[in-house]
């Protein structure tokens, strides 16, 4: 039951706590038992802490934390995994005496609280494992060995000496063994960086010890089911990774105890029965072996043809076999059986540590292990040709280890990239591959179909192409099959065949040669998402939006009843989206669909819009959060496809768009950001004729954006989408309020993000609005402000700009700066004319300034309150770059040298003065150089 945190509780407890302190027993005890009975109801710690925190009475303060002290005493189990907590935070710096409050712990003789303190120092040490090394790592580690390494193999010697004790009880040897797997597993994270002093020293001790457990049985602690793992197991498996460490790391300390862990572990491998409990025990076993044989210490115990052929026929060829339950997966946990399979998360499978072991075997010994396979292979491919309704699984068998033998190295993205010179992958492929996907039963032996499209899938880079354009159609032909597995795997391979790169890096598979199978592809690809268990297949929509990408305009006959399809899909999933991958390319495919149809017909634009603003509309109302930002997206798109201006349908939006609610979401903001940039681009006149209203809101999602660091430079490309699109008189009243607000965001925070941001955009109002308005607007916020952005902002920093168009921006604003803004010419701003031009030689001929000073590295993370859905990107959404200032100049040098040429005829003889006497010889060299190309002089 729960104690509420009422103030009637503290009260309560309050009296409680006072009683104990009464030197009366009759009134002591009772009380001490009353606080002992509801110590186990939930909040009693929490009032406890509440009282220490609020309480007036330092009586009661003290009290109440002796209390709670004894209750973490004798709640420790309870507790580990609070103190893990906080020591992850606090350890070792901010709770020094935390090491010798676990140690004293082990005197306790309290089984169940030495293992509360063994899972803390588990969760606490465990990162030694993947930190990266450091001083401040090396410090703690040497802290925690120090303390703990003596009492913890003192504490391994007396676990082990009781279990020999209480041999006879199991209920003791469940609580003692449950200590040995935490020790074995302590012993795993101090000894994974380095080989520390002490376990050098005490090999002897724990590696005789873990022998001895490895080859213990005791018939207490097997257990009848066949799933879970029992003790005895878990512990072994930690063994062999302790073991397989040691191997790998410290092989030369190690070799001396090497063919006793080989040997015991060869035992158990070979001893060990098929039952799923004992899947993590025989993979931790073999990867042991694996990690072994590719070590050139280790080569002559390896090196014997029986030895050889012995691994081979006792743990490699048994632990490839297919089991029931991997068959009970693939039917009816389908979904699991794939993540494993083609998404490697079977780490732990028997199958996977087989597989490792024959790459490790190969590496000293191909010849000999192709050999003893091919002749394995070879027998099990005869027994299923007897009898294939009941030897097939003897066929899987043979394709796996054609696969482990022949896949060297493999990456997701392509496949095997290294082969086994001495497997014939066609061949195989021809002869045992093929023949089962041309049958015409697609239902027929669905693992065997499973192993085949995985086998195309695999080695899609070795089999010559013409017989993968063979296998396209057979593929599209299984997107019919029942099997979730058979249907997932041929989508998958089809979208994997259709990304592979040819010699020219075009797709290997031109449109054309697809053309022939497009109707049967496409119809069987969405006839797929309406089989049992694929509704939201991610693997089928993921071959749809790639189908799409490769056929380009062959898919057009098409899209009025794909763009049905994908609408009502949408609409289905909008009501419960579950599988954001899946969402995520039903998104691109929708997207690839407007940009192939409108690219060669505009107009269809329309038809688009039809289809899909009534699913928007719905999505929008029922504010779907992990659509809004794709649905911004796609509007985009189709927003900047149309040519001329903005149909009333997207303006009645418009206001909605400016909603702060919309905003507060961080995820919808690069999305909202390129929405309102496309109204912009589109709609200028139509915004300041008819929503000169919404101009402020406009403005004031700028504001929120400009405040942010993590957003600022959103904020920025709608402000200048703003000066770059809008009649310049509809934005007039706000321009020095624009101004005033960025000059507070760079006193307040000057980052180098918004110091870019910053640079592109006065340069961009210089070239919409003129060099002297520029002028004019920063002397009119504060006298010589001017000079004082130009010294200490523009001439320093343009170093850091990057992009093309935006070097450009600066570089054309710059030029303006200097020739067109008569102050620059005759006032105190003349002096910072030659310091400019050399900042903006330094733009075109020096390597960008990326340095970001040391305080920016750790930029603070925004106050988002909780979960929220990030932005993602849609690719075939996206955004043709835009250059502002394209069309008015091609070369910003040429543009200079131009302009300088320009200014130098209208007050002959200053330019060349100001050029030769204070610009460095460098930056002289250069700019004749322009000069030169330009074909001009400077008078």
């Amino acid at each position: 039951m729960a104690m509420e945190l009422s103030d009637a509780n503290l009260q309560t407890l309050t009296e409680y706590l006072k009683k104990t302190l009464d030197p009366d027993p009759a009134i002591r005890r009772p009380a001490e038992k009353f606080l002992e009975s509801v110590e186990g109801n939930q909040n009693y710690p929490l009032l406890l802490l509440t009282l220490l925190e609020k309480s007036q009475d330092n009586v009661i303060k003290v009290c109440a934390s002796v209390t709670f002290k004894n209750y973490i005493k004798r709640n420790w189990r309870i507790l580990s995994d609070a103190i893990s907590i906080i020591g992850r935070e606090d350890f070792p710096q901010k709770w020094p005496d935390l090491l010798t409050e676990m140690v004293n712990r082990f005197q306790s003789g309290d089984f169940h609280v030495i293992n509360g303190v063994l899972r803390t120092a588990h969760s606490l040490f465990k990162r030694y494992r993947h930190e990266f090394k450091s001083n401040e790592l090396w410090t703690e580690i040497k802290l925690v060995l120090d303390a703990f390494a003596l009492p913890l193999t003192n504490l391994f010697k007396a676990t082990i000496e009781l279990c020999s004790t209480h041999a006879n009880d199991a209920s003791a040897l469940r609580i003692l063994f449950s200590s040995l797997i935490l020790i074995s597993k302590l012993f795993y994270s101090l000894n994974f960086q380095d080989l520390p002093e002490f376990f050098e020293d005490n090999m002897e001790t724990w590696m005789n010890n873990f022998h001895t457990l490895l080859t213990l049985d005791n018939k207490l602690l097997q257990t009848d089911d066949e799933e879970e793992a029992g003790l005895l197991e878990l512990l072994k498996s930690q063994i062999c990774d302790n073991a397989a460490l040691y191997a790998q790391k410290y092989d030369e300390e190690f070799q001396r105890y090497l063919p006793r862990f080989v040997t015991a572990i060869w035992n158990l491998l070979v001893t060990t029965g098929q039952e799923v409990k004992y899947d993590l025990l025989v993979s931790n076993a073999i990867q042991f072996l694996a990690s072994v044989c590719e070590r050139p210490h280790y080569k002559n115990l390896f090196e014997d043809q029986n030895t050889l052929t012995s691994i081979c026929e006792k743990v490699i060829v048994p632990n490839m076999e297919f089991r029931a339950a991997d068959e009970e997966a693939f039917e009816d946990n389908s979904e699991e059986y794939i993540r494993r399979d083609l998404e490697g998360s079977d780490i732990d499978t028997r199958r996977r540590a087989a597989c490792d072991l024959v790459r490790g075997l190969c590496k000293f010994f191909e010849g000999p292990v192709t050999g003893i396979f091919s002749g394995y292979v070879n027998s099990m491919l005869q027994e299923y040709a007897k009898n294939p309704s009941v030897n097939w699984k003897h066929k899987d068998a043979a394709i796996y280890l054609v696969t482990s033998l022949a896949s060297k190295a493999q990456t997701q993205k392509h496949g095997i990239t290294q082969a086994n010179e001495l497997v014939n992958l066609t061949e195989f492929f021809v002869n045992h591959i093929l023949p089962d996907l041309k049958s015409a039963n697609v239902n027929e032996f669905p693992v065997l179909k499973a192993d085949g499209i995985k086998y195309i899938m695999i080695f899609r880079n070795q089999v010559p192409k013409e017989h993968l354009l063979v296998s396209i159609p057979l593929l599209i032909n299984h997107l019919q099959a029942e099997s979730i597995v058979v249907h997932t795997y041929a989508a998958h391979a089809l979208e994997r065949l259709f990304t592979m790169r040819g010699p020219n890096s075009a797709t290997l598979f031109t449109a054309a040669e697809i053309a022939p199978f497009v109707e049967i592809l496409l119809t069987n690809l969405f006839k797929a998402l309406t089989l049992p268990g694929s509704s939201e297949n991610e693997y089928i929509m993921k071959a749809i939006m790639r189908s799409f990408s490769l056929l380009q305009e062959a898919i057009i006959p098409y899209i009025p009843t794909l763009i049905t399809q994908l609408t009502q899909k949408l609409l289905a999933v909008s009501k419960n989206p579950s599988k954001p991958h899946f969402n995520h390319y039903m998104f691109e495919a929708i997207c690839l669909s407007i940009r192939i149809t409108c690219k060669s017909n505009p107009a269809a634009v329309v038809n688009f819009e039809e289809a899909l603003f009534l699913v928007f509309t719905e999505i929008l109302q029922n504010d779907v959060q992990e659509f809004i930002p794709y649905v911004f997206q796609v509007m985009s798109l189709l927003l900047e496809t149309h040519k001329n201006d903005i149909p009333s349908s997207y303006m009645a939006l418009f206001p909605h768009l400016l909603q702060p609610v919309l905003w507060e979401r961080t995820g919808n903001i690069p999305a909202l950001v390129r929405l309102l940039q496309a109204f912009l681009e589109r709609g200028s006149n139509t915004i300041a004729s008819a929503a000169a209203d919404k101009i402020p809101g406009l403005l004031g999602v700028f504001q929120k954006l400009i405040a942010s660091k993590a957003n600022d430079h959103q904020g920025f490309y709608l402000l200048n989408s703003i000066i770059e699109h809008m009649p310049p008189e509809s934005v007039d009243q706000y321009r020095k309020q624009i101004f005033i607000l960025l000059f507070q965001r760079l006193q307040n925070s000057k980052t180098t993000k918004f110091i870019k941001s910053f640079l592109v955009f006065i340069n961009l109002y210089c070239i919409k609005y003129g060099a002297l308005a520029l002028q004019e607007i920063f002397d009119g916020i504060q006298p010589k402000m001017f000079g004082m952005v130009l010294e200490k902002i523009i001439i320093p920093e343009i170093q850091k700009v990057s992009g093309n168009v935006e070097k450009k921006i600066c570089a054309v604003g710059i030029t303006k700066l200097l020739t067109e803004c008569p102050p620059m010419m005759d006032t105190e701003y003349t002096k910072l004319w030659t310091p400019l031009l050399q900042s903006l030689i330094g733009l075109f001929e020096l390597p960008e300034d990326d340095t970001i000073p040391d305080e920016e590295h750790f930029i603070d993370i925004e106050d988002t309150p909780g979960y929220q859905t990030a932005f993602s990107q849609l690719a075939f959404a996206g955004k043709k770059e835009h250059d502002p200032v394209g069309q008015m100049v091609n070369n910003p040098k040429i543009h200079l040298a131009q302009s300088l040429h320009k200014l130098s005829t209208a007050c002959p003889g200053r330019v060349p003065s100001m050029v030769s006497t204070s610009l460095n010889a460098e930056a002289l060299q250069y700019l004749q150089g322009y000069l030169q190309a330009a074909s001009v002089t400077l008078l």
